[in-house]
């Protein structure tokens, strides 16, 4: 890893997480523009969820990375990213992030980390692949109260 390489990837995730915290605040999901991220990430973007949340799946491209944000806007009231490490930089970047977060299906709050592993070329992210500690947990706050119709 180089100094350069790592300089330029921290640029790229800062401005990206600052780009992200401004979309979230023009309303997000449905009405905001993903034009305010689209500079981050490559057009040709692969973004791995696990299978089993909500949201899962891989999802790929601007279009892919647009339903993506539609779909978290769906499934979480808030999403606040309260902290984040770099924990590794350079092509590919270890994020860990702390995250609170409240179920639009449930209402139920859960804080949890998510660690990503976010490959970086060209200046853009081409790909974001998030581990989470525990999905099964953050499915069960995201699905709706049995007898809720």
């Amino acid at each position: 890893m180089t100094m350069s390489s790592t300089t330029d990837s921290v640029t790229v995730l800062t401005g990206m997480y600052a780009a992200e915290a401004q979309y979230l605040a023009a309303g997000g999901p449905g009405e905001a523009s993903f034009d305010l991220l689209a500079p981050f990430f490559a057009p040709d973007v692969e973004l791995h969820q696990a299978d089993a949340l909500p949201y899962g799946g891989t999802w790929r491209g601007h279009d892919g990375m647009t339903r993506f944000f539609l779909m978290m806007g769906q499934t979480w009231e808030s999403f606040d990213m309260v902290a984040q490490e770099f924990l590794a930089t350079g092509e590919t970047a270890v994020v860990l992030t702390q995250v609170r977060a409240r179920a639009r299906a449930s209402g139920r709050e859960l804080s949890f980390p998510i660690l990503q592993a976010i490959t970086i070329k060209d200046g853009r992210i081409t790909e974001v692949r998030p581990f989470y500690w525990d999905t099964q947990a953050i499915a069960d706050a995201c699905a709706a109260p049995s007898g809720a119709a």
